[in-house]
């Protein structure tokens, strides 16, 4: 995990709330363990930000498992601030039992979790990564779209949202020339049953074009 110095409250969040919702690394290969009760469907977000997705998405989807990752600190303490407002107590406060956090780098996760295993995937503003030695990074790439067909069962939601003019380009070649997936055209408004972010009212206040796509694995 990676950030700014944290402030007390952050670091308590971090210390004592962050391992009650933790994924168990020795959950990857049956990951419905890690939830109790075991939920009907699992899904999985990739860098979930501040965390206002994933929270909406637990608290309107209780029958689903939700998986969500991210690296940076002031990210998940955003989430947990979210969780635990003050003047909760991390260590006895309610937590959702349908919500665990991975910590570190998603694909590590990815690659230990069973085939057809996921029935949604968001991906939401990913960073752009323009640069050509950073392309590999991103999960919409040709080397990364067998993996991420491998987890996900077939007829499985994949989301992924954009305001970057050349990482939407970008999604729309790599989507175009791919055989895992239903690719129709990106929607320019938010669909219903997408909770919005923090991230997605910054681009529009800035004049970006957001698009959301929902491709399906075949």
């Amino acid at each position: 995990m990676r950030g700014h110095a944290l402030r007390p409250r952050q670091r308590l969040l971090l210390d004592v709330a962050l391992p009650r919702l933790a994924f168990p690394p020795e959950a990857a290969g049956d990951p419905a363990r890690a939830f109790t009760p075991a939920p009907r469907r699992l899904w999985l977000e990739v860098g979930f930000g501040g965390g206002e997705h994933a929270a909406a998405q637990a608290a309107s989807h209780p029958e689903a498992g939700l998986i969500a990752c991210e690296v940076f600190e002031n990210g998940i303490c955003s989430l947990l601030s979210r969780l635990v407002p003050e003047p909760d107590d991390p260590a006895t406060a309610a937590l959702p039992a349908n919500l665990r956090l991975w910590t570190e780098d998603a694909r590590q996760l990815l690659r230990a979790l069973p085939d057809a295993c996921l029935d949604r995937l968001f991906l939401l503003f990913p960073d752009p990564w323009p640069k050509a030695r950073h392309a590999r990074r991103r999960f919409v790439h040709p080397a990364a779209l067998e993996e991420l067909a491998r987890v996900l069962r077939p007829g499985a939601d994949w989301r992924v949202a954009s305001d970057d003019p050349t990482y939407q380009a970008w999604v729309g070649t790599v989507m175009a020339d791919q055989t895992w997936f239903d690719a129709p055209p990106p929607a320019e408004e938010r669909p219903a049953g997408w909770p919005p972010t923090r991230y997605e009212a910054k681009a529009l206040r800035a004049g970006r074009q957001p698009l959301y796509w929902r491709f399906t694995r075949r």
